[in-house]
């Protein structure tokens, strides 16, 4: 995303149609989700050959499944016969194939036609181009990310090249080997708010020393209002007395091996646009993955990712999960407080962003760009 130029004056907001307007939920599903690399899964959950799981995006509904070799892939979730979604469940796991519910056409893990009934009659059935048509799918941090369009872009120089501005050096990221740790816990949390609510109060800390204490308690800076986004590189220390990054500041874990020193003790937050936050403390690490639902509701799956002997040892994970739950019970809140305003006349232009949120307006302006409208 481009970078907004720091100033002490007050930035004009998107206006409140971006939040309420159908239309404009719709255009972005064909101009931003249709079109970017979108992280919908953990890789990890679909280690066992023929584990499933099924996402909408970008207005289709697509199966990610893992195949005997161990590859990760995706399709649409349509039956190349007459067009019956083949997979109703959220998740699961088949043997072998997956078998359209409506004629019985059968597809194996790699996407390929193996099996329908009369086949022998149909000669000229070509069954290497009646297979379900695949999407775009690869592996990165531990995640699968998937990408609709026909020529995707470059995932380097879109994806990974927002972290790597975020921290300054690609291999900050890469020290916290976020694909090897394990899933302490995971939440979904349904929000009654229009996405980018939610991804513009991940970008923001204004409101931290209001809404968060137990937050600001661990991390004191952020009473300031400043969050880690707004500099190259920035880490928020925890506070002097504080032992661990848990819910009442207690000691947490080991420090991940491999962390520079000057990774300890802080907290590092970025958001990779379009729909994912990224949280890394010493011991562990918080992704949410944000899907938007409908113009004013989005579904937000959180993990907590820790090292495996932690996952698997006798440790006590609640106090570490308990602090980014109630974070995002407060922040899920707030944006739903909000979401019926951007319906107002009062907020028809909008609002303004202080010093303290002006990098949000960097956001904006990619939606605005990704949707082709002027300023």
């Amino acid at each position: 995303m481009a970078k907004t130029e720091e100033t002490r004056s007050l930035l004009a907001t998107l206006p409140g149609r971006y939040y309420v307007d159908p239309d404009v939920f719709e255009a972005e599903q064909t101009r931003i989700f249709a079109r970017d690399w979108f992280c919908v899964a953990r890789a990890s959950d679909f280690a066992t050959a023929g584990s499933f799981q099924t996402f909408d995006v970008g207005g289709e509904n697509l199966i990610i499944v893992g195949g005997a070799d161990r590859q990760i892939r995706a399709f649409f979730n349509v039956c190349r016969h007459r067009g019956s979604r083949i997979c109703n469940e959220a998740e699961g796991r088949v043997s072998r194939t997956f078998q359209c519910p409506y004629h019985v056409w059968s597809y194996g893990l790699d996407g390929s036609l193996v099996g329908a009934p009369n086949m022998a009659m149909m000669p000229d059935l070509e069954v290497a181009e009646r297979g379900l048509l695949s999407v775009h799918a690869r592996e990165w941090l531990g995640y699968v990310w998937v990408c609709l369009a026909h020529d995707a872009p470059e995932f380097e120089s879109s994806v990974m090249q927002q972290v790597t501005e975020r921290f300054g050096d690609p291999k900050t990221i890469d020290r916290y080997g976020l694909d090897k740790l394990e899933v302490g816990r995971r939440i979904e949390y349904e929000v009654r708010g229009n996405w980018k609510l939610v991804v513009e109060n991940f970008m923001e800390c204004y409101h931290c020393a209001n809404l968060h204490p137990e937050l600001v308690a661990v991390l004191p800076e952020f009473r300031r209002g400043f969050p880690t986004q707004h500099k190259v590189g920035y880490g928020a220390a925890f506070g002097q007395d504080i032992k661990g990054f848990t819910y009442d500041g207690r000691e947490g874990f080991k420090p991940l091996d491999g962390l520079a020193v000057e990774q300890d003790r802080h907290y590092y937050g970025m958001t990779v646009v379009p729909q994912l936050v990224i949280n890394l403390v010493p011991d562990h690490a918080i992704v949410h993955r944000i899907f938007p639902v409908a113009v004013d509701q989005t579904v937000v799956r959180c993990d907590w990712l820790f090292a495996p002997e932690v996952v698997h040892g006798d440790y006590d994970l609640g106090p570490s999960i308990e602090l980014f739950h109630r974070v995002n019970t407060q922040d899920f809140a707030a944006v739903e407080r909000v979401q019926p305003s951007m319906g107002s006349r009062a907020y028809r232009d909008g609002g303004v962003y202080v010093p303290a949120e002006h990098h949000i307006a960097a956001f904006n302006q990619w939606v605005r760009d990704r949707l082709d409208e002027p300023e």
